[in-house]
């Protein structure tokens, strides 16, 4: 996504600009499709103003013809999932053969699909999660599973343990199902936030019952 908006010229939110400008190899990446992006753009315009210029009118219709069908052709070359995955294991390869990057493909290694996701979450004070221990918490009984803490003073907690408390402003990096997720995000502290946590629970043990019986 960063590296087709930075070459298409259309800009990408705040968060995707941070991740850009914080990783080094990122910001020479992109600053080399930036360039790329503006100097196919200016000469695609000056080929165009080429060859149409000097036309007739016969001759108008051959060209407009073959312009249009080049620019399906690309169009489908770009929606193609065959020629993306071919692409992305060749570039893999080259990356790997010729730089010391880390190409691995996270999506896939945590298995990225159907309603799992890592997302992020901050704790506010009205929150269940709130001023209270991981080992409280028992988020893993709902299928949640705490990958990383970023603390409010700007440090940074990886794979915490149950004695790490939740403070408020502390933003939770989290693995899980989106549903589970968006539930906790707005789970107020309280009774209400104990039932709802109790309701998660049983609702992960009966996904767990159904997965066993799959098997």
């Amino acid at each position: 996504f960063q590296a087709r908006s930075a070459f298409s010229g259309v800009g990408f939110t705040t968060k995707e600009s941070e991740q850009v400008v914080h990783h080094p190899v990122r910001r020479r990446i992109v600053l080399l499709l930036i360039l790329l992006g503006n100097a196919g753009v200016v000469s695609v315009l000056a080929s165009l103003i080429l060859s149409f210029s000097d036309l007739t009118g016969s001759q108008w219709l051959p060209r407009v013809a073959a312009l249009l069908g080049g620019l399906a052709a690309l169009w489908l070359i770009a929606a193609s999932k065959l020629v993306d995955r071919w692409l992305s294991r060749l570039i893999g390869w080259a990356l790997r053969r010729w730089t010391h990057l880390d190409v691995r493909d996270y999506a896939a290694l945590l298995n990225l699909s159907g309603e799992y996701r890592v997302a992020e979450l901050q704790a506010k004070p009205e929150d269940w999660l709130s001023n209270r221990r991981l080992s409280e918490l028992k988020l893993r009984d709902e299928g949640i599973l705490v990958l990383g803490i970023h603390k409010s003073d700007g440090t940074y907690i990886g794979a915490p343990r149950g004695h790490t408390e939740i403070q408020p402003g502390d933003t939770l990096v989290l693995y899980g199902r989106s549903s589970v997720i968006c539930e906790l995000d707005g789970r107020r502290t309280g009774i209400s936030g104990d039932r709802a946590h109790a309701e998660a629970v049983k609702a992960q043990n009966e996904i767990l019952r159904d997965e066993a019986e799959a098997d």
